[in-house]
C-alpha cells in the first residue's frame, strides 16, 4: 500500500473501520491485549491528558468549586426587563429619554423612555426585585449573587461575545472553558473536560470559535453536543460495513499508528496531531459513556416536570440544562449551555430590536424555568456547594425604545449572576444608574467575572498562563479583580 496517497482521515475510514476500530483498539489496550509494535511505547496505554509543561499544575489555594456550568444568553438579554428594576422607567414611560449628554446607539436614534412589559416585585429574604419574565428564577434569589453593573468594550455582537467568552474582542484566543480545561483537566477520563450545548436552532455569532482552544493545545477546545439531534456528537459512531473485519481494523490501526509517529517526528512542537490522537482515544471511550449520559429517559417524572421537558416552550433548553447536570455529576469540568442562535427572523435569540415583549417573551419563557430547575436540582443533589453556575450575556439593552417596541444595544451596563460554588447568595454587587443606562457603582468587566470564577476553582488568574508569541497570555489579559464581596 502506498501510504502517501492517503491522508489520515481517509485512511482511518477506509482501512481502520472508523471510530469502531479505535474503540476496539482502546478496549484491547486497556486490557493489555494489543501486540507490542516494537517501539517500547504503547500507543493507547494511558488515556489521561498529556503533561502541560507551561502550567505548573495543582491549585494555588483551596477551591470552593470543582466544576462550572455557564448559561450564555446570546443576542444581549435586557437587564431592565429581567433583573434591574428601575421605577424611573415606569414613571417616565413615553417621555423623552434624557440621561444627560450624547446618547450613542448601535442602529437607531433614542426613542422615548420605555418601561418593561413585565411587572416587578420583591422576592426572598433578600427582597430582590425581579421581573415576572423570570419568575421561576425569582424563587432562587437567595442562592444568587447579582452583578448589575457589568460593562463591555463593544456594542457589536461578535466582538462582545468573544470578549465575554475569551477576554478579547478579536478571534484566536482560548475560551473560558478551554482555560479551565487546560488548568484543571477532567474529573472523568471517559468524558471531555469541556462540553458545549448550543441552541438547537443554530450557532450564536462566532459559532464554534466561542469555545475554541485558540493557541492552547487543541485538545482543550469544547466538545459540542447537539442533544436534540439524531447524532448528538459528530462522527461518534462509524457507518456499518460488514466487510471490515476485526483483523482488518487492528492491521489498519497499526499502520495508522506508524504514520502518526512519522508525522509527529517531522513536526516537533505541533500539538494538532497529539490533539487528534487524544480526541480519537476519547471518542473510543465516548462510544461507551456518551449514550448513557445523553439518555434522559430514565429521569423521573418530577425531574422532567422541573426542567419543562414536556412543554414545547422549555423542552430544548430544559433538555440541555438537564444534560448539563448529568454531565457535571459524571465528572465534566466545564459545561456551557447556549440560549439563542443567529439573527434569523423571526428572532431566534435575545437581540430584540423590533419587539421586546414578543421576542424576550419567548426567549425568557424558554430559559427561565430550566435555569431555575438547574439551581434547584443541583441543590437537592448536594452538588450546588461545589458547582459554580454563571448566567451571562454579551451586553445589555437600552432603557429607551427602538421603533416604538424594541430596544437597541447597550454595552454600558448589563447584568450577570452567579450561584453555588462558594458564592454568597442573596447579594448584589454594584449598581446601574437610575435609568439602567450606565454602570454607576462598581463597574464590573468580564475580566472580573473570569478572575472570580478561577479563584473559586482554586486558581490565581494572574498565574494561569501560556506563552504564545513571546507573551505570557492569560484569560484575563492584564486586567481582572476577584469580586470578594460576593464570596461566601
Amino acid at each position: 500500500m502506498n501510504a502517501s496517497r492517503f491522508d489520515r482521515r481517509r485512511f482511518l475510514w477506509t482501512a481502520g473501520g472508523g471510530l469502531g476500530g479505535v474503540a476496539l483498539a482502546h478496549l484491547l489496550g486497556a486490557e493489555g491485549l494489543l501486540a507490542d509494535d516494537g517501539s517500547g511505547e504503547h500507543p493507547h496505554a494511558d488515556p489521561r491528558p498529556r503533561p502541560r509543561p507551561e502550567w505548573n499544575g495543582g491549585l494555588h489555594h483551596p477551591a470552593r468549586a470543582r466544576r462550572v456550568v455557564e448559561l450564555f444568553m446570546s443576542g444581549a438579554a435586557s437587564q431592565c426587563d429581567t433583573f434591574d428594576y428601575k421605577p424611573l422607567l415606569i414613571k417616565k414611560h413615553g417621555e423623552r429619554f434624557d440621561p444627560g449628554g450624547k446618547v450613542e446607539l448601535f442602529q437607531s436614534v433614542p426613542g422615548a423612555v420605555m418601561q418593561s412589559p413585565w411587572s416587578w416585585r420583591q422576592y426572598g429574604g433578600s427582597g430582590k426585585w425581579m421581573s415576572s419574565l423570570v419568575s421561576h428564577m425569582a424563587d432562587c434569589v437567595d442562592d444568587m449573587a447579582f452583578l448589575p453593573s457589568m460593562v463591555s468594550k463593544s456594542n457589536v455582537h461578535g466582538p462582545a461575545t468573544f470578549l465575554q467568552n475569551t477576554g478579547f474582542v478579536l478571534p484566536g484566543f482560548p475560551s473560558f472553558g478551554a482555560w479551565v480545561s487546560y488548568g484543571l483537566g477532567s474529573l472523568n477520563s471517559n468524558l471531555p473536560s469541556f462540553v458545549v450545548l448550543p441552541d438547537s436552532r443554530g450557532f450564536a455569532p462566532n459559532g464554534p470559535a466561542n469555545w475554541a482552544a485558540g493557541f492552547l493545545p487543541a485538545s482543550f477546545q469544547g466538545t459540542m453536543v447537539k442533544a436534540s439531534s439524531k447524532n448528538p456528537i459528530f462522527d461518534l459512531f462509524p457507518p456499518e460495513d460488514p466487510e471490515v473485519t476485526p483483523d482488518a481494523q487492528r492491521d489498519g490501526l497499526a499502520v495508522l499508528d506508524r504514520l502518526n509517529r512519522a508525522h509527529r517526528e517531522e513536526r516537533a512542537g505541533d500539538s494538532r496531531l497529539d490533539a487528534r490522537i487524544a480526541s480519537y482515544e476519547l471518542a473510543a471511550r465516548l462510544q461507551l459513556s456518551a449514550p448513557e449520559v445523553l439518555d434522559v429517559a430514565g429521569e423521573s417524572r418530577a425531574v422532567r416536570n422541573l426542567y419543562g421537558l414536556d412543554e414545547p416552550i422549555t423542552a430544548d433548553f430544559g433538555r440541555n440544562c438537564l444534560i448539563a447536570r448529568r454531565l457535571l455529576e459524571r465528572g465534566v469540568r466545564f459545561v456551557q449551555v447556549w440560549s439563542g442562535a443567529d439573527n434569523g427572523f423571526p428572532r431566534r435569540n435575545w437581540d430584540s430590536h423590533e419587539d421586546i415583549a414578543r421576542d424576550h417573551g419567548e426567549m425568557g419563557r424558554s430559559m427561565d424555568k430550566p435555569a431555575a430547575a438547574l439551581i434547584k436540582d443541583l441543590k437537592a443533589r448536594g452538588m450546588l456547594d461545589d458547582t459554580l453556575i454563571i448566567w451571562t450575556t454579551e451586553f445589555g439593552r437600552m432603557p429607551c425604545s427602538q421603533g416604538g417596541k424594541g430596544r437597541d444595544h447597550n454595552p454600558s451596563t448589563f447584568t450577570s449572576w452567579l450561584a453555588g460554588g462558594g458564592v454568597k447568595g442573596g447579594v448584589t454587587y454594584g449598581a446601574s444608574d437610575e435609568w439602567s443606562y450606565r454602570a454607576a457603582e462598581n463597574p464590573t468587566a468580564g475580566y472580573d467575572l473570569h478572575a472570580t470564577a478561577l479563584h473559586l476553582l482554586g486558581i490565581d488568574h494572574t498565574r494561569l498562563t501560556f506563552r504564545h508569541n513571546g507573551i505570557d497570555r492569560r484569560l484575563t489579559d492584564v486586567h481582572g479583580r476577584v469580586i470578594r464581596e460576593i464570596l461566601a
